[in-house]
């Protein structure tokens, strides 16, 4: 079992800032399309942080023309090459999936003063 948990302290990286549900955060992900490889942002308000180690989670969700996107990234993912918190969001709830039922004003998040 040691085995197990020193592989995956090897894995964890410490170039991850700390964020919670409600801040807007912008994921850089490296995208391969045949052998080429490029860099593509996701930008929106993290609905949700699973805690797992290694296999730690958070959902993305942003707004694209009208429709709502999630995409829910590995913490610790190679694919990853950063992440960037633009604001720090003040919510009272830990997962906040009530976003996905509002609209337009509704769905504004107040700034978190640091």
């Amino acid at each position: 079992m040691n085995v197990i948990r020193a592989i995956e302290q090897e894995m964890i990286r410490m170039d991850i800032p700390d964020f919670i549900a409600g801040d807007t955060v912008k994921v850089y992900v490296r995208i391969k399309e045949g052998e080429k490889e490029r860099i593509q942002v996701f930008q929106g308000v993290v609905i949700g942080k699973h805690n797992a180690s290694i296999q730690s989670t958070f959902t993305v969700r942003k707004v694209s023309g009208g429709i709502g996107v999630e995409r829910i990234f590995p913490l610790y993912s190679p694919s990853i090459d950063r992440i960037e918190v633009v604001t720090r969001g003040k919510v009272r709830r830990s997962k906040i999936y009530y976003l996905r039922k509002l609209r337009g004003k509704a769905a504004r998040i107040k700034v978190r003063r640091t």
